[in-house]
């Protein structure tokens, strides 16, 4: 640990708060959104501004000190955080600037997209983002971007107009298509590799009260809606867009009591048409297999935004396993029913993304993100309050995931891995991961940034 004269002249160059473990807040402040991840930082920086940012890279690189930088904390493997090291957290860095007239928003580095859409809504604009609203910006941003709008829009990281960067020797600079191309470039899917990213600016799109929600069907019928599913949503209009999953019914509001509990299949609908015809255009999907529950109707996007929050709140144990997927075989349909049958518990799910739409129509080697021609990103989560049920949740995970794997396109969307190796993220970018390491070099040759999926510089 940084001896206490250092500590002092650090925390006399931030207007924001430095916290260390004899702090009343440490507790509260090293935390992050999975708590299977238990890690005790040396200390804490809560910056304010860039100006905050920058001493604290400086600080962390002189003192030789691991850095984790920490936006909304949601990240799988807990990367926010370190053990006896350096968190930047940049939470209180949140503002958000709509601009409705270019439809352009500029986003702090510590926003959660809760913020953003709270900003975006009062003039009709949705930026696409995940599915849960106390997802920070950064990591959701950087890791790629996968939601509700994928389809219709793209990633987050092709809707990226440009971004604020601290560079590991305390540089700060501007990474757009024309300024610092390439580190524009490694910054949409490379992740924290490359500097923090203090602001974000993004294309905002036409996005009010979608016709959206979930359709769930009994477990028996998994089979077929899932065959069905894997053909339509590849041909599908760009306005739909639907990920599949599977879940136990949580027994709460607005889930009927006689579904509580139950293991059931599901799709969580998004359609960005004409309102007028939402109607026509669910009803043959509506006739297929008559859904025991149907809650698609028009929302807001951020009460859609926010549907899963109160399912999925910080604080529970999370065990991570992904893969891209370019096809949906009937084997893989097998094993799909086979581990659902046996979901541990109930937050435990599986959930398929569709990659496919306009995020599919750029080159692979447009940004970092590789697999273009992927279908679906899946992830399997073994989630419980308990830590008594990480042993369990962990096992089922792996199991699924190991017996679906060999039926993978391989690599698998870096915000749903944990640490799983070198090779592993290798896989994930594929053919840029070269490209990506000669950037690395460039702007990080010391690797300050590697505390997340790591690039190494070479």
């Amino acid at each position: 640990m940084p001896n206490e004269p250092a500590i002092a002249v650090f925390r006399s160059q931030l207007r924001g708060k430095v916290i260390d473990p004899t702090d009343a807040e440490y507790e509260t402040a090293r935390l992050v959104y999975n708590r299977m991840i238990q890690r005790r930082p040396w200390l804490i920086a809560q910056c304010v501004d860039v100006a905050d940012v920058i001493a604290a890279v400086k600080f962390g690189r002189e003192q030789g000190l691991r850095i984790a930088i920490r936006g909304g904390g949601h990240n799988a493997a807990g990367l926010g955080v370190c053990d006896d090291g350096l968190v930047i957290d940049l939470a209180r860095m949140n503002s958000v600037h709509v601009d409705p007239k270019k439809k352009t928003v500029l986003v702090g580095g510590g926003a959660v997209w809760g913020d953003v859409e709270h900003a975006t809504h009062a003039f009709g604009l949705a930026v696409p983002t995940g599915i849960i609203s106390t997802t920070g910006v950064g990591g959701l941003t950087l890791g790629g971007g996968l939601g509700y709008l994928t389809r219709r829009y793209g990633l987050t990281i092709d809707n990226l107009l440009g971004a604020d960067v601290v560079l590991a020797d305390g540089r700060y600079v501007n990474a757009t298509a024309s300024q610092n191309p390439d580190l524009f470039w490694g910054i949409r899917g490379g992740g924290g590799n490359f500097g923090v990213v203090t602001s974000f600016l993004f294309k905002a799109h036409p996005v009010h009260t979608p016709y959206a929600g979930p359709m769930l069907w009994h477990l028996e019928d998994a089979g077929e809606i899932l065959r069905w599913y894997r053909t339509f949503i590849v041909k599908a209009p760009l306005d739909i867009n639907g990920f599949f999953a599977f879940h136990k019914v949580p027994p709460n509001a607005p889930f009927p009591a006689h579904l509580h509990h139950k293991t059931m299949c599901g799709i969580v609908w998004c359609y960005t048409g004409p309102r007028k015809k939402a109607e026509k255009v669910f009803a043959p999907i509506r006739k297929l297999r008559t859904p025991a529950l149907d809650l698609v109707g028009p929302i807001p996007h951020p009460a859609l935004q926010t549907m899963f929050d109160g399912l999925f709140p910080p604080g529970l144990q999370w065990y991570w396993k992904a893969d891209f997927v370019r096809t949906l075989p009937d084997e893989a349909i097998a094993l799909h029913l086979k581990f659902a049958a046996t979901l541990p518990t109930l937050q435990s799910t599986m959930h398929l993304y569709p990659v496919n739409g306009a995020a599919g129509r750029l080159k692979k080697t447009a940004t970092a993100w590789w697999h273009r021609d992927a279908q679906w990103a899946q992830v399997i989560v073994g989630v419980d309050p308990s830590p008594a049920k990480a042993e369990e949740i962990t096992k089922w995970a792996k199991d699924y995931w190991s017996a679906l794997h060999p039926l993978s396109a391989g690599g698998a969307y870096i915000n749903f891995m944990m640490e799983e190796g070198e090779e592993r993220i290798q896989a994930t970018y594929g053919r840029n991961h070269a490209k990506l390491a000669k950037i690395k070099k460039k702007y990080d040759p010391e690797n300050v940034f590697r505390v997340n999926q790591n690039i190494k510089p070479h």
